[in-house]
């Protein structure tokens, strides 16, 4: 595994600081104009309610709501941006759609706003991500994420606070592992060195393997060539072949 996929860009930190300060500006517009934006939020099983798909993460109750989620976002958008840049946009867009849609589905009749469905996703997709992956740093990052997010797990089940939407945190926590799985990320897979672990690797045709019984004992499986048959055979022919002898015995011999 090469460190190298790890550099450090603008967009690490100009991701999250964007996507932070549009969500203030979004607020600052609600009370500055008095806007109710609240009705572009997710209503769940209502055609009108679908808008909030798009709409409902960029829209906050009060100030202390918009707060509680600017800090995670910023931490989390940035660590998602530098372990995972070639994964971060479509994990950012496709999490807002797809949590808002089972929000949509599950949720109550109420409209659910904020973007702690986003911090949702991001802290799935980060933690089993990088258990996924087996690589040692991003399961640094994964371990890294429980100690800090751990707690929020507990906002995922409708006892604990009626008062916020945790149908919204379900989605989020379930797209995000839905789409730990389905993005893969080769690039921190490790470097296939033998041939066994390739995954098309069958040991039954592998030449070093076959010198192995299936208790793994050694069997000399090498064949002992024999002699061609034609080789074996005598050489007839029809010229005729005269032979002399003569003795070897010398004149002293005698």
């Amino acid at each position: 595994m090469n460190d190298n996929h790890f550099k450090f860009t603008t967009s690490v930190i100009g991701l999250p600081v964007f996507f932070v300060l549009f969500l203030w500006i979004v607020y600052w517009v609600q009370i500055r104009f008095d806007f109710d934006f609240y009705q572009y939020g997710v209503y769940p099983r209502d055609f009108l309610g679908l808008q909030g798909v798009l709409f409902s993460p960029f829209i906050h109750e009060n100030l202390s709501h918009l707060y509680n989620n600017s800090i995670p976002l910023l931490v989390l958008l940035a660590a998602l941006q530098f372990f995972y840049p070639k994964q971060s946009f479509a994990v950012v867009a496709y999490g807002i759609l797809f949590s808002g849609l089972i929000t949509w589905i599950i949720g109550r009749e109420n409209f659910h706003i904020g973007a702690s469905g986003l911090i949702y996703v991001l802290v799935s997709f980060i933690f089993f991500k990088g258990i996924q992956t087996g690589y040692y740093r991003l399961v640094a990052l994964s371990l890294s994420v429980i100690l800090l997010y751990g707690g929020m797990i507990w906002y995922v089940f409708p006892e604990v606070d009626k008062t916020i939407s945790w149908e919204g945190h379900l989605a989020g926590f379930i797209t995000g592992f839905a789409m730990s799985l389905i993005y893969k990320t080769p690039e921190y897979a490790k470097p296939i060195v033998y041939e066994w672990q390739k995954p098309g690797f069958n040991p039954e045709e592998d030449p070093f393997m076959k010198h192995f019984d299936e208790n793994g004992n050694f069997v000399n499986t090498e064949i002992v060539e024999e002699e061609p048959e034609e080789l074996m055979t005598y050489f007839n022919s029809d010229v005729p072949v005269n032979y002399i002898l003569t003795n070897s015995e010398t004149k002293e011999d005698r």
